[in-house]
């Protein structure tokens, strides 16, 4: 049995966790998976020296990837177990639940255990109220999209035990960009799962901060509707795409504003389409292509490399609004929306490749 522990500056509670884990090695053959993200505070070195102590324990010290999904991901491949066990590392999971997933996993002949804060037996006492809320929310979001598994409680745990024999070829299939490493496994699975669940005592933090930010928020919406697409589309298309309607509607409230000081729709238009397209790339580069994220001096060489790639289209859409409003329609509005929509394909897949390097 397996154990995987994603860290990232988790000094203050790893030792403890991993002495207590070990205890379970009376009842199954162990092995604890610490996949570290390099972390600044000597986690890893922590975790290395206890490994010389406890065969039972490895490290994956990982430099140049990180993420929660990707570490999860990585650590299921490299488990030798049948059986697998994902959990947290800043003392909100406790070690008991760990036997009692497995228990479940087994008795029950279930696929996949989730370790449920949403259970009617489970205890928050780790959430705010306002946390405890939005969770909650997510959680009725993902229940939409996710039809055939709508007897979940908790979509968005981070606890879970697998049957890796199972699992295995939609972990493979896990897309590492996404928003939880477990919503991404049961919309891949498509119902074909047999899950159950076990109540969580979730406990408050004893170490480090939460990782929930912007950028995670986003991405939670990206993978909504990337399911309610049915995954046809690529999920950074999606992304990629919602940006670009912000970008529509910070051109169009451009032109206008240019158009209201006196400029004509001519000469406001290109202007409009530059701003709009600097704005979509520092978007992007926040939130779409994050792991990827560019600062400083490459931000610079990002931005110029982005207009460059884009400039035929940029002209693009700049000579057909131009041709639509002077020869089909005065309707500023629609005219732009013609350019617009014949340079999103050629943005999306020309600036990938050549501003984040990422296919």
């Amino acid at each position: 049995m397996s154990i995987i522990l994603p860290t990232f500056n988790e000094s203050g509670t790893i030792a403890a966790l991993l002495q207590q884990l070990l205890l379970l090695r009376d009842r199954w053959a162990l092995e604890l998976i610490v996949v570290d993200d390099d972390s600044g505070d000597g986690t890893a070195d922590q975790v290395r020296l206890l490994a010389h102590q406890d065969p039972e324990i490895r490290l994956i010290r990982r430099v140049g990837r990180s993420g929660l999904s990707s570490a999860i991901k990585e650590g299921l491949l490299d488990a030798t177990g049948d059986l697998a066990v994902v959990m947290d590392c800043d003392g909100q999971h406790q070690p008991v639940a760990v036997g009692l997933a497995l228990e479940a996993l087994l008795t029950e002949g279930s696929d996949l255990v989730i370790g449920s804060r949403f259970h009617h037996e489970a205890s928050i006492l780790g959430l705010s109220e306002s946390r405890q809320d939005q969770s909650i929310l997510a959680n009725r979001l993902a229940r939409f999209s996710l039809p055939r598994y709508r007897q979940v409680t908790d979509y968005m745990s981070g606890f879970m035990a697998l049957n890796l024999d199972r699992c295995m070829p939609w972990v493979r299939q896990v897309d590492v960009q996404g928003f939880k490493f477990l919503y991404e496994l049961l919309a891949l699975s498509r119902g074909q799962l047999k899950v159950a669940e076990i109540p969580l005592d979730f406990q408050s933090r004893s170490h480090g901060s939460s990782k929930l930010d912007q950028a995670v928020l986003w991405d939670f919406g990206v993978s909504i509707l990337h399911t309610l697409l049915l995954r046809l589309v690529p999920r950074r298309a999606v992304s990629f795409a919602l940006v670009g309607l912000s970008g529509v509607g910070l051109q169009l409230l451009a032109s206008k504003l240019l158009m209201l000081l006196g400029l004509s729709f001519a000469t406001a238009l290109p202007i409009a389409v530059v701003v709009s397209a600097v704005s979509n790339y520092l978007i992007n580069n926040s939130l779409t292509f994050r792991h990827r994220r560019l600062q400083g001096l490459p931000l610079l060489a990002g931005l110029v490399k982005f207009l460059a790639v884009a400039s035929l289209p940029m002209l693009a859409n700049v000579g057909l609004a131009s041709v639509f409003y002077n020869q089909i329609s005065n309707d500023t509005f629609l005219a732009q929306i013609a350019g617009i929509a014949v340079v999103f394909v050629w943005n999306y897949a020309a600036t990938s490749r050549f501003v984040w390097n990422s296919p």
